[in-house]
């Protein structure tokens, strides 16, 4: 290794598929290297459509999906009269009025959910718009405070950049008595035209709490599928594709340095060479089915998913907080819709579902990267779960690319399973 080169650590997994496991650079490479333009532009076109989650039944037209799939009741979003019936007689703070919004935005669009200085986020715009139907007295404390006249929003869960949303949920509340929801609806769609939309508001009862008070998330992720892929690849990293300017090696290295703060811990199971010290062939496809059997695995449990996390606070790296209840975790393989296009020359994609009552930062992603990965290697079935017993993150695949990821709806009521896409 050359004077100054950066150094990588692997994970030093010890298990039967360890000769044909992808290291953290190769399982990086494989995964960007998809043609994701088709699916941010198919993204694209489900946000300016103004559909909300119905509009993915394209994808599944074989599957009966028309339980609880509306336009003003989203799919799986029906609120419960107790959060949302505003109260009839306010007094003192109940007086103010609550609004939930249900809100459609395209993740290649925005830098994120979160507002942060600089940046063109969702938060930041919705925020802004909302200042026009912000009280008088809230107003002027804000201009005393030399602040902009904004309002607040409660989101369900903050999307990271990249990453496209169908049903967000956020709230918003006033004690302006003028407001209605119409002109929320109204003044949000006409923020940023086709990328942004305000598909439901409705008022609700002031306990509404849109992350505190949902029972579930649901996200799916859509991998652009390669034809004219090789099968078979030597563990050589010349025999992988890389960018001509170096920026994924900036990347990968700010991914492991992230990943060595959060730990805090002497690798004592990691390889400190760049290049793998095993020598033999590792597969470059893998099978949507065992992908499926993989995530298969994880329904119905409450595990710990730190090890599939990544960027989280230190109250968040041990104990409940990393416990997540996994509804659903479903794979298959279909086709982007197209109008314009012979069925036999679309898109090839895999699709992945999970269902939760809770994610952690970036672990969707996290999932999708490592279930690719030990289909790959061929792993047991039960390879997720035996993964959350590892000794650091590097156990785990890097995250997979944001562009494939959507939220898809988040849920008030008792989850059903009818009301999935991959059954």
């Amino acid at each position: 290794m050359g004077k100054g080169a950066k150094v990588y650590f692997h994970y030093n997994h010890t298990d039967a598929c360890r000769l044909s496991r992808w290291t953290t650079r190769e399982s990086f490479q494989y995964l960007y290297a998809r043609p994701w333009q088709k699916v941010v532009d198919f993204y694209a076109d489900l946000v300016s459509s103004g559909n909300g989650a119905s509009s993915l039944r394209s994808l599944f037209p074989s599957e009966d999906h028309s339980a609880g799939v509306t336009m003003e009741t989203p799919c799986g979003c029906e609120e419960t009269e107790t959060s949302t019936e505003p109260s009839k007689h306010r007094t003192g703070r109940w007086k103010r009025l609550t609004f939930k919004i249900v809100l459609s935005y395209h993740g290649g669009t925005f830098d994120g959910w979160q507002k942060q200085p600089g940046l063109h986020t969702v938060q930041g715009i919705v925020e802004h718009f909302l200042g026009r139907f912000v009280d008088e007295n809230k107003a002027k404390q804000l201009k005393e405070k030399s602040m902009p006249v904004e309002g607040c929003a409660v989101v369900a869960g903050r999307t990271d950049k990249g990453v496209t949303a169908l049903q967000q949920v956020c709230s918003f509340y006033t004690w302006r008595k003028d407001v209605k929801c119409e002109d929320i609806k109204d003044t949000i769609n006409d923020a940023v035209l086709g990328k942004l939309r305000a598909l439901h508001v409705a008022e609700v009862g002031r306990v509404f709490h849109p992350n505190f008070a949902a029972k579930w998330r649901r996200y799916l992720y859509i991998l652009p599928l390669n034809d004219n892929e090789e099968s078979i690849i030597s563990s050589s990293e010349s025999d992988w594709t890389r960018t001509s300017d170096g920026e994924e090696d900036d990347q990968i290295y700010r991914l492991l340095e992230g990943d060595e703060k959060e730990q805090q811990q002497t690798f004592s199971h990691v390889n400190e060479y760049d290049s793998p010290d095993i020598v033999g062939l590792k597969r470059r496809s893998f099978s949507v089915s065992k992908v499926d059997q993989l995530l298969r695995e994880l329904e119905g449990k409450t595990l710990s998913y730190k090890l599939f996390a990544r960027d989280t606070k230190a109250s968040r790296s041990v104990g409940p907080p990393t416990e997540c209840f996994m509804f659903h975790a479903r794979a298959a393989e279909t086709k982007l819709p197209s109008d314009t296009e012979d069925y036999e020359y679309l898109q090839r994609v895999m699709c992945v579902e999970v269902v939760a009552n809770r994610f952690l930062r970036k672990m969707v992603r996290v999932l999708v990267a490592t279930a690719i990965r030990e289909a790959a290697a061929g792993a047991d079935d039960d390879a997720l779960i035996k993964l959350m017993d590892a000794t650091c993150r590097r156990a785990t695949a890097p995250p997979a690319p944001p562009d494939g990821l959507c939220l898809v709806n988040v849920g008030y009521e008792e989850f059903k399973q009818e009301f999935c896409l991959i059954r």
